[in-house]
């Protein structure tokens, strides 16, 4: 076993030849490079497999061992200042070595087809090994200072990974937004490392936990800047993490290639933040004002991102404000002191999430088939609609992937999800009712994504593709077997437009003002029709290939099954399962709310209120999105729920408000651009006219001022002596002038 660890600290450089190779064969040898670059991508996913292996070891000697294991040696040693690095090895760091390595291999294999035919294959390669050893090296960090380092390094990576296509002017934007959002949280970060340096005088875990621990017991340091230096740590986290205020970069990093979206923006790089937040724990228990903002702040981004995610056109802006919300959800568990919870919750939901991008990957590409390269077109559930038949396995992982978010039993999401929610009934009932609210509004929106993509909602007026009665009301899918003639194309089409005129579709469209959704989707139906009825491309939907539904169903079953490693199969509670071996005392980070005894009875009654509002979505959502054939058909959803009286205020109101709040983001980020980007914009412009009227103007005076002296001070000091008597009678001739009153 000390074998073992002693060799720990060659796992982030491990994979760090192969962005090396590429780089520097691309620069060297590019026509060589490009010729071997399978070669080159296929030894990228056998390193980081090595890796996954040595992980996989090392977590099993955790679970037996339950032992700490760090190394350490000096870098910079001087009187008064010693810095070292190294690497620390304990659960912690054992699980999330396994999560980064086990979805990055699915994602670099699924990577190998996804970007075949992109000419940036090498260097996208290239910077998703680079991010991998970054991601290693920042988990295996012993010391804020190595922790910072690499944690810019993700930084990098993710702004080259998110502008990788940089052609396009949005892809600009978005990396440019990420950058500067995470720039905000990272100087936060910096000042909060220096802060506790100053407080302690180490940047080791250990030392830095000890130290202020006896400060803090002894009521030795300033309280005050203590909560001030944490609140600057956590601050890193909350940029880094997607969490309100900072989470506005994570929707525009959609932009990026899709399978960036699965790893760094779904498993790993968002999970950084929760991370740094788990590893310094015993800083914050010991803060209680500082728990209780980071248990507000994870509930304001669970909620936040529910309600977003309510209105998203785009299938990857929907999963990215999921996303947004789940990290909320894990969080509030850490806020609330509930470590074992929070790792738990972010394994289960980084396969599912993993499992769900990948999936939406493989939907974008084969929309791509049809409407060509076009984000505005193959992202857009609007768009979609009645794939089923034609991506089949897709469609059903990608259904596993959306009950396990929703919380479904028995999947992996599920189990993890209904901890943190009893625990946040412990801490307080208004943080569960909000918690269990947004558990139902993941579940609408989750299947709102899933039934637009894959069922839509038919109409009986329209030929759908198969040539059977009914089409996609959401999703305008040309293709098929059989296109429709010309007459009967705009025939179709006008009676598409005219049916957003019915009440019952517009509360279908979570929107009574339909026209304003809809003038979108009037212009991209026009470059559809050109599209399909000039068979410049494959009419057909199509599912992708092996290489990249391999990856997909082998996150399915993590979907499926890692839910196991939380579950306690004893009737005592005692904690039989794998997360309760790791994080025992004392490697356990100081959960605030201990377990109590549980059997499965009371599981089963704390669970069955979630689970039931989670139900509610789903319903809720089937009926305004699926296709419905029976007597019901024709019935007002209003007049069920609601007195007549109120149906108009409710659709006209309360419903018009919840979707424009949803769709415009809650109006966040016209905040900053109007307040925060202008304001400071102001004030650059106010500093500039300072500096061009003002200083400029000193300045320039100044220099003026010297050259006229100057020319004086030539004339008087010219070395001719008739010039200098000429001055001294002129100096005598004014004492004269001015004493001559004196002298008469």
């Amino acid at each position: 076993m000390e074998h073992i660890y002693q060799y720990s600290g060659i796992i982030p450089f491990i994979t760090l030849p192969v962005p090396m190779v590429i780089m520097g064969g691309l620069l060297l040898f590019p026509t060589v490079t490009k010729k071997i670059r399978r070669m080159l991508s296929f030894s990228s996913v056998v390193l980081l497999s090595i890796v996954m292996l040595f992980s996989l070891n090392l977590l099993l000697q955790q679970i037996y061992s339950s032992s700490i294991y760090k190394s350490v040696w000096s870098w910079t040693i001087n009187n008064d200042f010693s810095l070292e690095f190294g690497y620390l090895i304990d659960p912690l760091t054992s699980i999330m070595l396994i999560l980064i390595t086990t979805v990055g291999i699915m994602v670099l294999i699924y990577s190998d087809n996804y970007m075949s035919h992109d000419q940036g294959y090498l260097r996208f390669f290239a910077s998703m090994s680079f991010f991998n050893t970054s991601m290693l090296g920042l988990v295996s960090s012993c010391n804020l200072i190595q922790v910072y380092i690499f944690w810019e390094l993700v930084g990098m990576c993710s702004y080259l990974l998110i502008g990788f296509w940089f052609t396009r002017p949005l892809v600009g934007t978005a990396c440019q937004k990420a950058f500067i959002t995470n720039r905000v949280g990272d100087f936060g970060l910096l000042l909060g490392i220096l802060g506790f340096y100053w407080i302690t005088g180490s940047f080791e875990f250990r030392d830095l936990f000890e130290i202020f621990n006896n400060l803090i017991y002894k009521n030795e340091i300033d309280l005050l800047f203590v909560t001030l230096c944490s609140l600057l740590l956590f601050s890193g986290a909350v940029a880094k993490s997607a969490q309100f205020p900072l989470h506005v970069w994570l929707p525009d990093a959609m932009e990026g290639p899709t399978p960036i979206s699965a790893l760094i923006h779904a498993a790993t790089m968002v999970a950084a933040g929760i991370f740094l937040v788990a590893r310094l724990l015993p800083l914050f228990l010991v803060i209680p004002y500082v728990m209780n903002l980071i248990a507000l702040i994870g509930i304001l981004t669970v909620l936040l991102g529910a309600t977003l995610a309510l209105a998203q056109k785009d299938i990857k802006r929907s999963l990215a404000y999921s996303t947004m919300s789940q990290l909320g959800y894990i969080m509030l568990a850490l806020g609330l002191g509930s470590s074992r919870a929070a790792l738990f919750h972010l394994i289960t939901h980084a396969y599912s999430k993993a499992l769900l991008f990948l999936g939406s990957g493989s939907i974008i590409h084969s929309m791509e088939a049809i409407v060509g390269y076009s984000p505005d077109k193959s992202q857009n559930m609007v768009l979609m609609g009645g794939l089923t038949k034609h991506v089949p396995i897709t469609k059903i992982s990608f259904l596993l992937g959306t009950l396990s978010l929703c919380g479904i039993p028995p999947f992996a999401c599920f189990w993890s999800k209904d901890e943190i929610l009893n625990d946040s009934w412990l801490y307080s009932p208004i943080f569960s009712i909000i918690a269990c609210s947004a558990a139902g509004l993941t579940a609408f929106y989750m299947f709102r994504i899933y039934l637009l993509t894959f069922e839509g909602h038919l109409n009986p007026h329209f030929q759908d593709y198969s040539g059977k009665n009914g089409s996609s009301f959401y999703s305008i899918s040309l293709w098929g077997k059989e296109g429709p003639s010309p007459k009967k194309k705009k025939n179709y089409l006008l009676s598409l437009l005219k049916i957003n005129n019915n009440k019952r579709a517009s509360f279908f469209c979570f929107c009574t003002k339909t026209d304003r959704l809809d003038l979108s989707v009037r212009k991209i139906t026009r470059a559809f029709r050109t599209i399909h009825f000039n068979n410049t491309l494959n009419p057909y939907p199509h599912e992708s290939n092996n290489t990249m539904l391999v990856p997909i169903l082998i996150l399915a079953l993590f979907t499926l099954f890692s839910g196991v490693i939380g579950i306690t199969f004893n009737q005592e509670g005692e904690g039989l399962d794998i997360l309760s071996k790791l994080l025992t005392p004392p490697i356990n980070l100081l959960d605030q709310n201990s377990k109590e005894s549980k059997d499965w009875y009371q599981f089963l009654t704390n669970a069955t209120f979630p689970v039931s509002i989670a139900f509610g979505g789903i319903l809720f959502a089937s009926f305004l999105y699926k296709p419905v054939y029976s007597s019901l058909q024709n019935l007002n959803f209003l007049n069920l729920v609601v007195k007549k009286g109120s149906q108009k205020i409710l659709r006209d109101k309360i419903i018009y408000l919840i979707y424009r709040l949803s769709y415009n983001r809650g109006y966040i980020d016209a905040f900053y651009a109007k307040f925060i980007t202008r304001g400071l914009r102001g004030l650059a412009e106010l500093t500039h006219f300072f500096d061009r009227q003002i200083i400029d103007r000193i300045t320039n005076v100044m220099g003026l001022a010297s050259f006229f002296l100057g020319e004086v001070i030539k004339y008087v000091g010219g070395g001719r002596i008739s010039s200098y008597l000429l001055l001294y009678l002129f100096a005598v001739f004014i004492f004269l002038v001015k004493n001559l009153n004196f002298i008469f």
